[in-house]
């Protein structure tokens, strides 16, 4: 898949900008842990907070809407993270690289979390352009690790039944150097990071869309608070516009 790399003179007007605006707001990367990656949560949400039109459908339905400074906001977070991580069924609906573009940068490498090693030897993300690290459980079959290796996956397992992330963290950190880390979801995996405590900041992209639908996917599922006090805290750090875009960062208050 070719790339295409703009020169920071070739991004469009008010793109350096941004980037400061970016860049002056991000946390030093190093978590509450000393055996964890620091941990940034990326996602494109509407303004009820869904991450595409209905379940099942590709988030790229929405993406195609959001503006050029954005998208080259969002590369620039993927060429400064070491790793970037996406769950399996992102994998399967969306079929992305998980690629820098539009900006310089070196590929980080990509980590999918899937406790039965659920992905397609053909998916885009095995692809030769960075390493990737496929996260099982010991029950995963022998016969689908060995057809990720040969693609030439990094076959590690993390858990008995599920992928542990806690192992996964840890693992990452210590055998792979990875200190920073990029989430891009989906709601699925957002919520089980959430619920293990490992996002340590938040960046939205939010679309001028309201999606609705009982179904759909929300930015995080899978959380049951029955009090106020269950409730995830957050703090605004920044805001601004990407383009037509607003973007917020947040960090988690850790209990």
């Amino acid at each position: 898949m070719m790339q295409v790399v703009l020169t920071t003179q070739e991004i469009i007007p008010h793109m350096q900008q941004i980037l400061v605006l970016y860049n002056q707001t991000v946390l030093p990367p190093m978590s509450d842990h000393s055996n964890r990656p620091y941990v940034t949560l990326v996602s494109e949400v509407t303004i009820d907070g869904k991450l595409t039109v209905t379940r099942g459908a590709s988030s790229k339905l929405l993406m195609q809407f959001m503006s050029h400074e954005a998208e080259v906001l969002l590369h620039q977070i993927r060429a400064e993270s070491d790793a970037i991580m996406v769950g399996a069924n992102t994998i399967r609906i969306d079929d992305s690289f998980l690629t820098v573009r539009h900006v310089p940068g070196k590929n980080p490498i990509r980590v999918i979390p899937t406790s039965k090693a659920d992905i397609s030897p053909d998916a885009h993300v095995l692809s030769p352009d960075a390493p990737t690290i496929i996260a099982v459980s010991a029950r995963a079959e022998k016969d689908k690790c060995e057809a990720l290796a040969e693609k030439g996956a990094h076959i590690e397992v993390c858990g008995d039944d599920l992928v542990d992330l806690h192992v996964l963290m840890k693992l990452l950190y210590e055998k792979y150097a990875i200190h920073t880390l990029m989430i891009e979801g989906g709601s699925t995996l957002n919520g089980h990071m959430f619920q293990e405590n490992l996002i340590d900041e938040l960046v939205l992209i939010h679309l001028p869309f309201i999606a609705g639908g009982e179904d759909t996917p929300s930015l995080v599922t899978g959380l049951h608070p029955r009090e106020v006090t269950d409730l995830l805290k957050l703090e605004l750090t920044s805001h601004y516009l990407a383009g037509d875009n607003l973007i917020t960062k947040w960090r988690v208050i850790k209990t």
